[in-house]
Parts: structure tokens; C-alpha cells; sequence
């Protein structure tokens, strides 16, 4: 295990309050969404001021591998790809 200096645990700190604002931005940016989206209904597209704002429904397809795999088994395994990743957290 790593032993932090008083820096970066002082960084570590300040990252946590910055997640924590961060959060709470998000809550008001989705909230003003939200409320944009009530307002547009079924309308895909308005103008605010020099904003186009656009809310289009799109359909994409996805490959189901939970029922590939009842289907076809260990020989979906040849098929898949094992990619590794690091991810950072803090808890």
C-alpha cells in the first residue's frame, strides 16, 4: 500500500469536495434539463436565443452476449474479447 504525503492527502480531500460540487452541478443541470424537456413535449427541435436545442429520439441495437451465451454456450467465448482496465477511485 502506498503511504500518501500530507500533500496529496490534502489533494485527495480536495478532489472529494470537488466530486461532491461537481454532483451537485449535475443535479441542477439535469433538473434545468428536465425542465426544458417538459416544456418542448413532443417537439424535437426549438430555438432559445442563438441555441439550437434538439431532443430526437434515436434507436440503436445493442448484441444481447446473456442470451448469446444460453444460446451458444462456452463457444461464444471464442468471440469475446478480455479487455483490462484500471480504474481510479476513491472511497
Amino acid at each position: 500500500m502506498c503511504k500518501p504525503t500530507n500533500t496529496i492527502t490534502a489533494k485527495v480531500e480536495e478532489l472529494m469536495e470537488l466530486r461532491k460540487f461537481a454532483e451537485e452541478l449535475q443535479n441542477q443541470m439535469d433538473a434545468i434539463t428536465d425542465e426544458i424537456k417538459a416544456y418542448m413535449g413532443d417537439e424535437e427541435t426549438m430555438m432559445a436565443g442563438s441555441y439550437k436545442v434538439t431532443w430526437k429520439e434515436t434507436v440503436s441495437r445493442r448484441v444481447d452476449t446473456a442470451a448469446l451465451k444460453k444460446v451458444l454456450g462456452d463457444a461464444l467465448d471464442e468471440y469475446t474479447k478480455t479487455i483490462t482496465t484500471r480504474p481510479f477511485k476513491i472511497a
